[in-house]
């Protein structure tokens, strides 16, 4: 097969839908080495993103998001003579005859709307074309999968979830070590609860503040810290204004963007993680935490049941007490910590990105062989085993 993925994305935006894109090529070259990829970057982004006899960078000229992008790509496409395209960003070119596979990360965008920029509004709205348009489209959850069949009336046979995984990087390190390190550089007391994610209302950061102060007025847990690693995002002065109303400035830390290794070692020294966003299409910090050992809380709604099984503490995201009370048990209750902490690293061990590139081949050769496709691989929406 010659197979196409688009990654220019990947020269405007380092995280999202660009780490997905790396950590798949990543993984695929690793398992396929027959194949040939042709990987689409931006002009600009001039090294090739994968080494390797069977991939090739190729440049695409087509703006991405934009008003022009659909013909340019159209007419850019035509002479890769490729089997199929994969478009990561889940817009495909609609007037190509080339066969299309596309990721539908999540549908915040239409639960959500008012969140959107106009040039953003303009760029979803094609989504109801694209899902007819593909071949077939990929999500990270079943959840996801729901949703699309739900608000979109995708047909189920042509929605394969394939879940998503950690960075590699993000395991274990010693404990005490750690810890030193990230409070003398961060200014944190030992005891810190982390949340990880842009500062935006879906992310639900200023329940997690309110669910704080409540933690701080009646269980009194003494010298214990809120960080939140995360950029900001639509509405971050409303969050910034509940700190202060909340008198909570001396105990909250936005530490910003960080890198993935100043990430893994936060993840290492906090003494829980906390998720208590309102909407995920699959939801990767809880992971990345149960990867490092970290125990972690997470809403009981969208994809998040999903991706942390039993091995964590599930709350109401509406609810300040009960995500309180969770923060509670797991800052005291050490044998909490010690068995979430467990079952923690073995669901993290059941998400790879090996796995995930295994069954998005399965998806490439069922769109550009099928014939071949059903007599020799399962059927695209099977449920991946062990979870």
């Amino acid at each position: 097969m010659r197979i196409g993925v688009d990654s220019r994305l990947m020269y405007y935006q380092p995280a999202g839908i660009s780490r997905y894109t790396w950590h798949l090529l990543q993984a695929l070259a690793e398992l396929d080495s027959e194949d040939e990829f042709v990987i689409f970057q931006h002009r600009k982004h001039r090294a090739a993103l994968i080494q390797q006899r069977n991939f090739r960078r190729a440049t695409l000229y087509a703006p991405v998001h934009h008003r022009l992008e659909q013909p340019i790509l159209m007419a850019e496409l035509l002479r890769f003579r490729l089997d199929l395209l994969h478009s990561p960003d889940f817009i495909p070119p609609f007037y190509s005859p080339i066969k299309s596979v596309i990721t539908v990360h999540d549908l915040a965008f239409l639960h959500y709307p008012h969140f959107l920029t106009t040039v953003s509004a303009e760029y979803y709205g094609q989504i109801d074309k694209a899902v007819v348009h593909a071949a077939h489209i990929i999500v990270p959850s079943e959840f996801t999968r729901q949703d699309l069949i739900a608000q979109l009336g995708a047909p189920p046979d042509k929605v394969t979830v394939i879940h998503e995984a950690a960075n590699p990087i993000f395991k274990p390190l010693p404990l005490p070590e750690t810890r030193r390190a990230v409070c003398a550089q961060y200014h944190l007391p030992e005891r810190f609860i982390l949340c990880v994610g842009t500062i935006e209302p879906r992310k639900n950061i200023n329940g997690l503040l309110r669910a704080f102060a409540h933690l701080r007025d009646k269980y009194a847990p003494g010298d214990v810290a809120l960080a939140i690693a995360g950029g900001k995002g639509w509405l971050y002065e409303e969050t910034l204004e509940l700190v202060e109303k909340l008198h909570l400035g001396a105990h909250v830390h936005f530490l910003g963007r960080v890198s993935d290794e100043a990430l893994h070692q936060l993840y290492v020294a906090a003494r829980c993680h906390i998720h208590p966003a309102h909407y995920e299409g699959f939801g990767l910090p809880p992971l990345e935490a149960m990867a490092c050992g970290t125990p972690t809380i997470v809403s009981n709604i969208s994809s998040l049941p999903e991706v942390v099984g039993d091995a964590a503490l599930l709350v109401d995201p509406g609810d300040p007490e009960e995500m309180a009370v969770a923060m509670q048990r797991l800052l005291n209750d050490d044998a909490l910590h010690t068995e979430l902490r467990e079952k923690g690293l073995q669901r993290a061990r059941v998400f790879s990105w090996e796995r995930a590139a295994h069954r998005t081949l399965d998806v490439y050769r069922k769109v550009a062989e099928p014939r071949r496709a059903s007599s020799q691989q399962p059927t695209a929406t099977t449920p991946e085993k062990g979870l």
